[in-house]
């Protein structure tokens, strides 16, 4: 299938982060390669390597990456007689078509206008672009074609901190939960769609505001719990948390490893 992923956004929490300011949140490294790379790989695992980058803010970093990528960053190779003999490769069998799709287009036009890319296909995947998890992308396409649905999401439980209090009308608290054990279920931004979305997202409109939503009314929309791995690259911390773990060898994302 071809993968779609939304990788235009300006990213304003993470770039007091950026010498210079202007490289897209995708583009931030964890380990050896930016987040993007990660996100490829997770679908590439899967079989999926037929690409669609909408591209926006920042637009020439991620150009650039892949016209000048360099194979030894993240492969073992042999130096002999001044020639680089490669022992695996990561992109050699992607297929990466690079689009504008502007600065400021909200996701459900950068869709919008990918759309001619995605003619002949009635199913095809979408992505963020910022978030790694180890959910088994195959059983959630399945789950989807068995379940003849316009749109599947990926559900999570919410990662922040916060309680949830239960005040009573004479303001003493009944109880106190986390979030993340409260029966709330978020998205995760792992899509499988239908051509039939395009049917409802308008102009300038949201995937999930608008496709999403009116797909849910007409009882076309199907979501995919998962409690497993999920980590979403939103903020400075949260990309050095995720550099960290890869650095230490904790990459439960990184499912090409343990094959």
């Amino acid at each position: 299938m071809k993968v779609v992923l939304f990788c235009g956004g300006r990213g304003t929490r993470m770039r007091s982060d950026l010498p210079g300011g202007d490289i897209p949140k995708p583009m931030q490294l964890v380990g050896p390669r930016p987040l993007l790379w990660h996100v490829m790989r997770y679908y590439a695992h899967f079989g999926h390597r037929d690409f669609i980058l909408c591209l926006g803010y920042g637009a020439q970093h991620i150009k650039s990456f892949f016209l000048n990528y360099q194979e030894t960053a993240s492969n073992d190779f042999v130096l002999r007689n001044g020639r680089v003999d490669l022992l695996s490769t990561d992109i050699s069998d992607w297929s990466i078509s690079l689009v504008d799709t502007g600065v400021d287009s909200p996701i459900g036009e950068r869709l919008r206008r990918v759309r001619p890319y995605l003619e002949g296909d009635e199913i095809f995947l979408a992505n963020y672009a910022d978030v790694l998890t180890d959910a088994p992308l195959s059983d959630i396409v399945e789950r989807f074609r068995a379940a003849d649905a316009g749109a599947s999401m990926m559900v999570v439980p919410p990662s922040n901190t916060f309680h949830c209090v239960d005040v009573g009308e004479d303001g003493r608290v009944g109880s106190i939960t986390a979030v993340s054990e409260m029966p709330l279920w978020v998205n995760g931004g792992f899509f499988v769609l239908r051509q039939e979305v395009f049917d409802h997202i308008p102009v300038n409109g949201d995937l999930v505001a608008d496709g999403c939503a009116e797909l849910a009314k007409r009882g076309r929309l199907l979501a995919y719990p998962h409690r497993g791995y999920w980590r979403p690259s939103d903020t400075v911390n949260q990309r050095l948390e995720l550099d960290q773990a890869w650095a230490r060898g904790d990459r439960p994302w990184a499912l090409w490893e343990y094959v």
